[in-house]
């Protein structure tokens, strides 16, 4: 008999096609079938080539995507890819020029009680309601983000990593500052997170399952969430 399992599992992940937005604007992603159930083979399968960057779709960005020391994406320890995860909620005020504050992470915490040390912090700001119009989502780099300050606020609540439904937490007009400061701390970002309406705003759990890329900075990953039942 199957045990009983005591989570709703959650998908949090966009599927990937060549028509997904990305960083420089490109496709990023190709797809082709190489062998197409052959009528004079013996056996019948379909096969398919796939070329892409590491940092497409929904996926991670480990410590060694900005420090030439740091944990590439096979070396991440598999325990700190599954957390409780809290979910902060901006997207009734995010605009494409909103940063997170200090001001919006208080607020959560006046509501839902100071962030668990451990958690896992992902930023909903509404933005994956244009992923459809890559255009639009792209928008030349701008999005809500999350400023360094708040960035830093979360790591001294001792996040295991940082996530958003934006193309980055940095608009990459100021250096990167997040990137920086969360890699170089040895915790790690996901990016184009999907579904965060299906989250609470704490209490449930997210796993992370990237692709194990030996001396991967990034990965596209599958990112679930779990929610007690």
């Amino acid at each position: 008999m199957t045990p009983h399992f005591p989570y709703t599992l959650i998908d949090l992940t966009h599927s990937l096609s060549p028509e997904i937005p990305t960083w420089d604007g490109s496709c990023g992603f190709d797809h082709q079938c190489c062998y197409d159930y052959e009528p004079a083979a013996e056996y019948q399968f379909r096969l398919h080539k796939i070329a892409m960057n590491e940092g497409i779709g929904t996926h991670m960005d480990s410590p060694a995507h900005c420090f030439a020391n740091g944990m590439t994406i096979d070396q991440l320890p598999l325990a700190g890819l599954i957390s409780p995860c809290i979910v902060i909620d901006i997207s009734t005020v995010a605009h494409e020029r909103t940063k997170v504050s200090v001001q919006d992470i208080e607020n959560f915490e006046k509501e839902h009680g100071t962030i668990p040390h451990g958690s896992f912090a992902m930023i909903k700001t509404g933005w994956e309601r244009f992923w459809a119009t890559p255009e639009k989502y792209h928008n030349n780099h701008l999005f809500p983000s999350v400023s360094r300050e708040a960035a830093a606020f979360l790591l001294d609540r001792g996040i295991t990593g940082l996530g958003i439904d934006t193309l980055s937490a940095d608009h990459g007009d100021e250096g990167f500052p997040v990137h920086k400061l969360v890699l170089g701390t040895g915790k790690y970002l996901v990016e184009n997170a999907a579904n965060l309406d299906a989250l609470s705003p704490r209490d449930d759990f997210i796993m992370i399952v990237p692709m194990k890329i030996k001396n991967g900075t990034e990965a596209p990953i599958r990112l679930i969430g779990l929610r007690k039942k």
